[in-house]
């Protein structure tokens, strides 16, 4: 018998991990977009909404109005780009690297819950599995 599909194997899995982390955003008072900038924003600052969009996977003209509501909150800080006035260097703000550390804890907490039914070998091994898959563009 063939293996079931990946969509069918994670989208179940997407789903109840999504909804696991919906209460601590939500607890939080950020969203689910709000948090992908946020951890984005961690590893250095982006030079453009742009830039910052394609890589989190989101419609930059969706982006403005999550980056509106995180630069106004004080999470995230917009200023001019030394190398073109007209673009923006977006940066996460101490504020929003104390809320970003605080709800990644606690959703890594919760999927522990999930990863713990795996013995330690196998749970390394599905963990570098999806960062393999997670950066592949095929």
């Amino acid at each position: 018998m063939p293996r079931p599909d990946l969509a069918a194997m994670l989208g179940p899995l997407g789903r109840r991990l999504l909804a696991l982390e919906r209460p601590i955003l939500a607890a939080h008072g950020v969203s689910m977009w709000g948090y992908a900038v946020l951890l984005r924003l961690a590893d250095e600052p982006v030079r453009a909404q742009a830039a910052l969009a394609e890589s989190i996977g989101a419609d930059k003209t969706r982006l403005i109005p999550v980056l509106d509501e995180l630069q106004a909150a004080g999470l995230i800080e917009r200023t001019p780009d030394p190398a073109d006035r007209r673009a923006r260097v977006l940066s996460i703000t101490a504020a929003g690297r104390s809320l970003r550390d605080a709800v990644q804890t606690e959703i890594q907490a919760q999927e522990e819950r999930y990863l713990a039914v795996l013995p330690p070998d196998q749970r390394e091994a599905f963990l570098t599995a999806l960062r393999t898959l997670a950066g592949f563009t095929g």
